[in-house]
């Protein structure tokens, strides 16, 4: 299949996730529909061309677009599209058209905007973006709009010369553009000469320059042959006088030697002291026009100590918020916004200047190392990116005064363990449906985390109380990225802070060592946690069954055990079939030995074909109330897929 060209037929529903097994796909066209949501980060890898104009989608450009190499064509404009553009685009050399208009994308140009060699048309137009255009002053471009944005700065000369460029609707300065920054005034000492060469002088001064050598170019040859053959003979004389010198009055002229050898070594350093006043100023410039404070901190940091600046960290793309604006909205931290509590600070409930309700985690201090605190904004700028349906998205921070706040979207119906274990109301209770639905949801994210982000992410703390749930019961994972600021096992006991809940896999217990096939283990955890309704650790059960685990592994394929095993809270109300597929699955994940445990994404398909076999059943019975029943033989089916 070649291409795929449905625009413009009134689709609504949101984009699969199994888009990348459409490996032979090269023209995707879903314009002008009704899809919503965000745009899925699995997309058919081979694409040459992308539409998904004027549509609903929200979120931002998936990280998965940076691996389209072949891409020549993308178009996303008309969405509801939020947050920075991403910086993805540093393998797309073949982009030819990029339309990203009428979103409403914030943030910086991303830097990776200079490797497309070969883009001829960029349409940005109507957006909420910021900064300066000198990210295209190298670019081939044909046709830019930048119009009705918040721009600033001055326009680039080389701008000016694109035969389509629109630009109103910005703040741009009036005016010639500055110099270059490496570019300085000669000091005033200089003279006329230096400063033509510098490029300064006034035309009229070029203009009699000019007729001056033109005139006289024979004579100004002559002279400089003639000159040349005086110094050589100079310089031979010079120094055969010097060898006479130094075979008679070696001593002397030593003393002379190292006089000499001082003066012509002052000469470079006075050269390298003006360079000096040249570069400072213009690179002090730049570092403050860049806009979060903490990223100068950061630069600035990693040159004093390594010398260099390899470990500059990328824009953040999350909104850097003052202490000052996180206290309003947390009522000053006060014990009635109080969410929740971590291993690494208190999570407290605030409404943001823009009128949005977030969920501020303010760091303690004591919980960081001082080589952790420099890591802060590494760590934001890699949580920044995260970006999935499934995961909780960063959309702030603070780093000011020594405090360290992370801020983060809300999700206003509880966590997955609380909805277990402590919920009371019937009418609360998780159905078996939802049950699959959330594991499914949080298989996802981690595939995201482990098989789709470079380098892969390890949550390292992967366990109910972690898992949010929306009105709709739809599971986001939270701390997702929180694992460099997490304290080490040589500093504290982390194994208490994951393993005392149950959560954590045998060689983490044992050694210390996390990855992600330990991510798996604590997702098989989770599962169990789903199927039973119990929880990981018990000490309030007899020693037989205090661990989940232990007491549940060696009954996940007997039929008649699995069934007493089963949350008490589903009254029955569960398909058989599903039940057991469902204990396969759990069986894969908790092995003891991590090569055995399976990746993520198989996981995700495995729970993708037990929802399908059980919508097979929905379409195949006459009944579509969309509740469970049982059957004479006590069996569920289930109708709600």
């Amino acid at each position: 299949m070649c291409g795929s060209e449905i625009s413009g037929l009134g689709l609504s529903g949101t984009l699969g996730y199994l888009l990348t097994n459409l490996m032979s796909l090269r023209n995707f066209d879903l314009s002008n529909n009704n899809i919503h949501d965000a745009i899925p980060y699995q997309l058919p890898p081979n694409l040459t061309s992308l539409n998904l104009a004027g549509n609903n989608l929200s979120g931002n450009l998936p990280y998965s677009i940076s691996t389209m190499v072949s891409l020549t064509y993308l178009n996303t404009s008309r969405n509801s599209l939020s947050t920075s553009i991403g910086d993805v685009f540093a393998n797309l050399t073949k982009l030819g058209t990029i339309d990203l208009s009428f979103n409403n994308l914030s943030g910086d140009l991303p830097s990776s905007f200079t490797s497309l060699t070969n883009l001829s048309s960029l349409y940005l137009q109507s957006n909420q973006l910021t900064g300066s255009l000198d990210v295209f002053t190298s670019l081939p471009l044909t046709t830019l709009n930048v119009a009705n944005n918040h721009f600033s700065g001055w326009i680039p000369q080389e701008l000016i010369s694109i035969p389509t460029f629109i630009y109103g609707g910005n703040t741009f300065a009036n005016g010639p553009a500055p110099p270059p920054p490496p570019y300085m005034p000669p000091p005033p000492g200089k003279s006329r000469e230096n400063r033509t060469r510098s490029g300064s002088s006034p035309p009229s001064t070029t203009k009699g320059s000019d007729s001056s050598t033109s005139g006289s170019s024979e004579g100004l040859a002559t002279g400089a042959i003639v000159g040349i053959v005086v110094g050589a003979l100079l310089l031979v004389l010079v120094l055969v006088l010097a060898f006479c010198f130094c075979s008679r009055k070696n001593r002397m002229e030593g003393g002379r030697a190292s006089s000499v050898g001082s003066q012509t070594t002052a000469k470079p350093n006075v050269n390298t002291e003006l360079q000096e006043h040249r570069v400072k100023p213009a690179s002090a410039s730049v570092i403050d026009l860049r806009p979060p404070p903490i990223e100068k901190l950061a630069a600035e940091r990693v040159q004093g100590n390594n010398g260099s600046m390899k470990r500059v960290n990328p824009p953040i793309t999350a909104t850097s918020y003052t202490v000052a604006a996180l206290q309003t909205a947390t009522n000053s931290f006060s014990q009635e916004s109080l969410i929740g509590e971590g291993s690494l600070g208190r999570v407290y409930k605030g409404e943001l200047p823009n009128g949005k309700t977030a969920a501020v985690k303010k760091i303690d201090n004591a919980a960081l190392s001082l080589q952790e605190e420099d890591n802060f904004v590494e760590a934001v700028s890699n949580m920044s990116r995260l970006r999935h349906p499934n995961i909780v998205s960063l959309i702030g921070y603070s780093a000011e005064h020594g405090q360290r706040l992370l801020v983060y979207e809300y999700i206003g119906n509880g966590n997955l363990h609380d909805m277990l274990h402590f919920v009371e109301d019937s009418g609360k209770m998780l159905t078996w449906n939802a049950r699959v639905r959330i594991a499914l949801g949080t298989a996802r994210a981690l595939e995201y985390l482990h098989e789709v982000c470079l380098p892969s992410v390890v949550h390292r703390n992967f366990k109910s109380a972690n898992i949010l749930l929306d009105e709709e019961l739809n599971p986001h994972l939270s701390d997702c990225g929180l694992a460099a600021l997490t304290p080490n096992t040589e500093r504290q006991l982390s194994t208490q802070m994951v393993g005392s809940f149950g959560y954590s896999a045998p060689e983490f217990a044992l050694s210390g060592v996390y990855t992600v096939k330990s991510d798996v283990y604590s997702f098989g955890v989770v599962m169990l946690e789903l199927l039973t309704g119990r929880k990981p650790l018990d000490s309030s059960r007899v020693r037989a069954e205090q661990s989940l685990v232990r007491w549940a592994t060696p009954q996940l394929h007997d039929i008649d055990a699995l069934s007493k095993m089963v949350d008490p809270a589903l009254n029955g109300m569960y398909p058989a079939k599903s039940l057991s597929r469902f204990a396969d699955i759990i069986a894969i994940c908790v092995q003891p030995e991590p090569e055995f445990r399976p990746p993520m994404s198989e996981v995700v398909q495995q729970l993708v074909r037990l929802v399908q076999r059980a919508s097979v059943v929905k379409r195949r019975s006459s009944d579509e109330s969309g509740f469970t029943y049982r059957t004479p033989e006590h069996e569920a089916i289930d109708m709600s897929f």
